[in-house]
């Protein structure tokens, strides 16, 4: 009956301890942990034995489950735990407006072999040359739009 209860008390407490690790690992060693204390609760206690065992492990995973992830990130050491921040900025630039840029005239910033940036009236934009290599300082015509990307050919 020790081994049973020592079981039980390591799995739980390796479960609590999930919540400060990465990773699963001390999850699935406290699962372990109280599945070989119901195991050895059959084998010593008998079938109502490793029974009794068995839903008092599953009350104890549901408990502990429920205090890592419902009631800990209430409290106010739970949400030093989970991180709050956000990034408001964009990794890509805006997309144009397609009625703002077809047909206006673009300055290669950056050489397009074929792709590069171009400035449109003052806004820099990803740009691709169906005719290949444009050299940097080249104006160029918008004639259209890809889905990331202005379209440019010489005028």
């Amino acid at each position: 009956m020790n081994t049973v209860i020592l079981f039980f008390l390591v799995g739980v407490l390796l479960l609590a301890g999930e919540v400060f690790m990465l990773g699963a690992v001390l999850g699935i060693l406290g699962a372990l942990c109280m599945a070989a204390g119901c195991v050895i609760s059959f084998l010593q206690l008998g079938s109502s034995g490793g029974l009794v065992a068995t839903a008092v492990a599953l009350i104890l995973l549901g408990l502990t489950l429920y205090l890592e992830l419902i009631w800990l990130p209430k409290t106010k050491f739970g949400k030093k735990l989970i991180v709050q921040s956000t990034i408001a900025a964009t990794s890509q630039p805006p997309l144009a407006a397609k009625d703002n840029v077809i047909g206006k005239m673009a300055e290669a910033v950056t050489p397009l072999v074929p792709s590069g940036y171009v400035l449109v009236e003052g806004h820099r934009y990803e740009a691709f040359s169906p005719a290949g290599h444009v050299d940097k300082g080249q104006l160029l015509r918008v004639s259209g739009l890809d889905n990331f990307r202005l379209i440019v050919t010489k005028p």
